[in-house]
């Protein structure tokens, strides 16, 4: 069979701007369990850094399956952009490595949980607690905006809470970065979290979309941790005119027990137009609905959570998110064993020359173009 990943269009496509791609890319994932790691393929594990005994998550990903499951591109993206940035409410990257058999990524460690893992354990979320989430996530997209990037996937699954209960976003795979005067095409994210110009952009083939599309999936999370379900019932296997047409027809319905401010501040987030959505943060700032926030006190994290996570808990179900769990400084010491089964049982297949080749060929240039990120140096 011809290889699932063709290489030479792969390297094209890394120099190509994201935002000029019209390959779809979805996660389709909105009603899944919870998870904890980004939604590359791979695993998890903590490690503890000898030094300063400091823990992080690490995220280990075989490159073959990369390759097979062409997510090379997205990975280099997530890396590339993760080490560039750094903020409060993000998960930040803190050191990118590689070996023969993978690449790994080593981000903050955040045991509280995501909001997804919250909302299927039956939280009820209080006004005051989604306020502050909405606001801190606004100070990490305002940062991302500065950065010229549109996250494309907010939503439930990809706010990690620290053991305080503080959010963090995460998940940049299906991140893009837009230069000034550029506007992103592709249509990319999570359905049902999806702002309504992405599908008019690509059906239409208009002008594109920009970091408002963010500010409208902040305003679709933030009611559906308030009310349980997501104000438009959208799901994954909804066509992309049947979404265009319902905008336009649905109207979302706001709960009487919600104080006038939140739905005002719904309201603003979850406009259609884009031109009137509320999608920066001096909008955010400037709204009567927020006018009691302390912001700099929001943004060094000294404003108490109303919902904080069990202590005494792992909020990641094993199960799902961490399949393999490892609180030692050696997670991987059993790889050489496991690279020599595999060599030999590799040089048993009757597989054609020529296929290994062109896996050789993908390796090699990864193994060339990876980039070594030390955020401590």
């Amino acid at each position: 069979p011809a290889p699932m990943f063709p290489w030479s269009k792969w390297k094209k496509r890394m120099g190509a701007s994201a935002s000029s791609s019209k390959r779809p890319v979805f996660d389709e994932r909105e009603d899944a369990a919870p998870d904890c790691a980004p939604a590359l393929p791979g695993q998890v594990c903590i490690v503890q850094k000898r030094d300063t005994e400091k823990m992080y998550a690490m995220k280990y990903m075989n490159k073959q399956q990369c390759i097979e499951r062409d997510e090379v591109r997205n990975v280099f993206r997530e890396l590339e952009i993760l080490q560039e940035i750094e903020h409060v409410f993000l998960v930040n990257l803190w050191y990118s490595f590689q070996d023969e058999e993978d690449m790994f990524m080593v981000v903050d460690l955040l045991l509280g949980g995501d909001l997804r893992y919250h909302l299927q354990q039956n939280v009820q979320f209080t006004e005051e607690t989604v306020k502050l989430y909405i606001c801190e996530m606004a100070l990490a997209l305002d940062y991302l905006r500065s950065q010229h990037i549109i996250h494309r996937d907010v939503k439930p699954d990809n706010i990690l809470l620290d053991e305080q209960g503080h959010a963090h976003l995460t998940d940049f795979n299906i991140a893009t970065i837009i230069r000034d005067g550029e506007r992103a095409t592709a249509l990319a994210g999570t359905k049902p979290y999806m702002a309504p110009e992405i599908f008019h952009s690509f059906l239409s083939g208009g002008t594109g979309y920009s970091f408002e599309v963010d500010w409208w999936s902040l305003g679709i999370m933030a009611y559906e941790l308030l009310r349980g379900w997501r104000p438009y019932d959208i799901h994954s296997s909804n066509p992309v005119e049947s979404l265009v047409q319902l905008f336009s027809t649905v109207s979302v319905q706001y709960s009487s027990a919600w104080s006038r401010d939140m739905v005002g501040l719904l309201r603003k987030l979850l406009t259609v137009n884009p031109e009137h959505r509320f999608s920066c943060l001096q909008h955010v700032q400037g709204s009567a609905h927020l006018a009691g926030v302390a912001w700099g006190d929001v943004s060094q994290k000294r404003v108490e959570p109303a919902f904080v996570p069990n202590k005494g808990r792992l909020h990641c179900d094993p199960t799902f998110e961490l399949e393999e769990m490892i609180l030692e400084s050696r997670p991987l010491h059993k790889k050489k064993k496991r690279l020599a089964k595999n060599k030999s049982r590799d040089n048993s297949k009757d597989s054609s020359q020529s296929e290994n080749d062109y896996l050789q060929e993908c390796l090699e240039a990864i193994q060339q173009d990876f980039v070594i990120f030390n955020r401590e140096k």
